[in-house]
């Protein structure tokens, strides 16, 4: 079996509320996942970063800070997806990697990373710096439609959840 397959028997075992399974599944495949975080191979780097949330690793996230920093653009992409799911219920996830998340956002060279970072920060308390970056992301003309869009919906969506005073 691959990392990426016990990752996905993984989600599913957390899905079922299987916690006794999954622990041993974690167990079984801990050091193959941090050896694949650190392989020169960014698929395999980026099937780490993915599996992280499929396993439900949360004291992993510093393996995907590190993901955020990576050169490859679905490296970074991958961590930002598990950074998201991670985050879904606990949006401290997000706010202890927000200012890298900030970076991404503003300037990846890759549109689709910039994409999930958005919808990542969406997770995350509604700071107003968050909101302001986001804000004029979606008012830039320069930047993609898709990207406009995004970062557009999201601010409103921090804003509600902010109230009426940010």
């Amino acid at each position: 079996m691959s990392l990426a397959e016990a990752a996905s028997q993984a989600d599913a075992l957390a899905a079922e509320g299987d916690e006794r399974r999954l622990a041993e599944l974690r167990t079984r495949w801990d050091d193959e996942l941090e050896a694949a975080a650190r392989s020169r191979d960014f698929r395999e780097r980026a099937v780490a970063y993915r599996a992280i949330s499929q396993f439900r690793y949360r004291q992993k996230i510093e393996l995907l800070r590190r993901g955020l920093e990576d050169e490859s653009p679905a490296c970074r992409g991958s961590a930002i997806v598990s950074l998201e799911a991670l985050s879904r219920d606990h949006p401290s996830v997000i706010n202890n990697v927000r200012p890298l998340l900030h970076e991404i956002v503003a300037n990846d060279g890759n549109d689709a990373v910039r994409r999930l970072g958005v919808m990542a920060l969406r997770n995350g308390s509604a700071q107003r710096d968050t909101i302001g970056i986001l804000t004029a992301l979606g008012d830039d003309d320069e930047q993609g439609r898709e990207l406009r869009e995004a970062a557009a919906k999201v601010a409103q969506a921090l804003r509600r959840k902010a109230g009426p005073s940010k």
